[in-house]
């Protein structure tokens, strides 16, 4: 090939080259013999959250927070001809953000052997290590007993009392329960009660992190298991002798699954890359958000694991099905919110109860403290909580609360200038703006009760409750 030939095959050649370095799935970064950035490929850009713009052609020292260069490998092995392999390294980019990689790093040089710069190929583990390290952090202890369990409905003292039952023994439980019904209030309340109190209480949940990691924070790494692996202890270890809880177990894949009931059969757990057995002695309380057996024939739930940890089954119902723990909880909440925001409130709206025993509550229990927890954020210091600081999308399943945006007939003869209006109770003035309104949602609907009843957002038969209340007419 001549030489023109070659020039022009160079800026082909180029391309390819970056199309090559931006396909690798390792980060390359490569400085030349001042420090400045020559190569920055795509995936050093994703492992280090910087844009190639941000770093080519300036050097490292200006980019990242380094002490001194003597804290940069990239500038070791340009300086001292420094050659690592396998390397963990830690270090903050120009926002701030720590990151962590393993690295190889060495220098490159001239025919002659002169240091002309420097390379480094790294692998991201900058998750990995935040959570081993927020894994390894001594766990608080549970705060929650069956004392501060809100509810005195007959379907849920059931609940309690079985609950209360499961203390005396070290057999597995499984808690059923749908999102925000408070299954780690019991799951702690059970520990609390039980022998193993005066021991930790640690609880992980499973649909946070995915099994490559969930399985190390579980049982555990020796050095070298894989790459940045240490020598660390699992939740099983840390929890040795007293209480694992385990949330959404049927997030867990099959095989996770199968060695997570082994390790509770046997009693004992092998760390990834170990070659032994070490004895454990936890109690496992597990949980999950829907009907175990629909996820079991969703192939979610293995059954020889539900079988083992339903030795005790605790199913706590949600909030729709024992509304008449509503006042005991609004009032918790209030009060709860009134000491951290420093407020005087006394409570919430007759109309804003009623709407509350009228809702179905799919968030169950934490829907209604965040919902109270939210009203009081918009409330002066001792007003009631009613309507108006409600979040929209309740306001919009429940138009008919909204007494402020009706207007109520005039009363038949007006006041005399300087006399005063008659006085009306609250109470009175909502029914009769409640009267009105469902009169003009009949006539919109033609009458039709149904198609009027799904307007205002309540069901059939509370609509011909009121009519009958009222004593309206409807034309069929």
């Amino acid at each position: 090939m001549n030489v023109a030939a070659k020039e022009r095959m160079l800026p082909k050649l180029d391309h390819i080259y970056h199309q090559l370095l931006d396909a690798v799935d390792a980060g390359i970064h490569i400085v030349d013999h001042e420090g400045v950035s020559i190569v920055y490929n795509r995936k050093m850009s994703e492992i280090e959250d910087m844009d190639k713009v941000d770093v080519m052609h300036r050097k490292i020292m200006d980019i990242f927070m380094f002490a001194g260069e003597e804290e940069s490998r990239l500038m070791q092995a340009l300086r001292n001809g420094d050659v690592r392999k396998n390397a963990k390294q830690t270090y903050f980019n120009y926002k701030g953000q720590e990151i962590t990689t393993i690295n190889d790093t060495f220098p490159l040089r001239s025919e002659g052997g002169d240091i002309i710069g420097a390379v480094e190929i790294a692998k991201d583990i900058t998750r990995l290590e935040r959570l081993t390290r927020e894994s390894a952090r001594e766990k608080p202890d549970a705060k929650y007993t069956f004392d501060q369990i809100i509810g005195r409905s007959a379907p849920f003292l059931e609940v309690i009392d079985n609950a209360k039952r499961a203390t005396r023994t070290t057999s597995s439980v499984l808690i059923t329960g749908e999102t925000g019904t408070g299954k780690e209030l019991f799951a702690q309340s059970i520990h609390n009660g039980s022998e193993r109190s005066s021991k930790p209480f640690i609880s992980q949940n499973c649909a946070a992190l995915p099994d490559t990691l969930i399985e190390s924070i579980l049982f555990g790494t020796v050095k070298g298991a894989f790459t940045g692996a240490s020598e660390h202890p699992g939740l099983f270890e840390q929890a040795d002798g007293g209480t694992l809880m385990l949330d959404e177990i049927n997030s867990l894949s099959a095989p996770l699954q199968a060695k997570l009931l082994r390790a509770i059969q046997e009693k004992t757990i092998r760390r990834i890359g170990d070659t032994k057995d070490r004895s454990v002695d936890v109690r496992i309380l597990a949980t999950v958000n829907e009907d175990p057996l629909i996820s079991m024939d969703k192939n979610d739930l293995r059954e020889d694991l539900y079988y083992r940890l339903s030795v005790v089954s605790i199913v706590i119902p949600p909030l729709r099905k024992r509304k008449d723990d509503l006042p005991r909880l609004v009032e918790h909440f209030v009060a709860k919110y009134n000491h951290r925001f420093q407020l005087a409130v006394p409570g919430v709206s007759q109309g804003v109860m009623e709407l509350f025993t009228e809702y179905d509550w799919p968030g169950n229990v934490r829907e209604l403290e965040h919902m109270v927890e939210g009203a009081m954020n918009l409330i002066s210091y001792d007003e009631e909580i009613d309507y108006s600081h409600l979040p929209p999308h309740v306001r919009h399943k429940f138009p008919l609360y909204a007494t402020y945006s009706f207007t109520p007939p005039a009363p038949a003869t007006g006041p005399v200038h300087g006399e005063k209006r008659p006085n009306r109770t609250l109470q009175s003035f909502m029914e009769e703006a409640e009267r009105v309104y469902i009169e003009q949602i009949l006539d919109q609907c033609e009458h039709n009760v149904t198609q009027a009843a799904k307007e205002l957002g309540i069901s059939r038969q509370s609509l011909q409750y009121r009519l009958k209340k009222y004593e309206i007419k409807k034309n069929i």
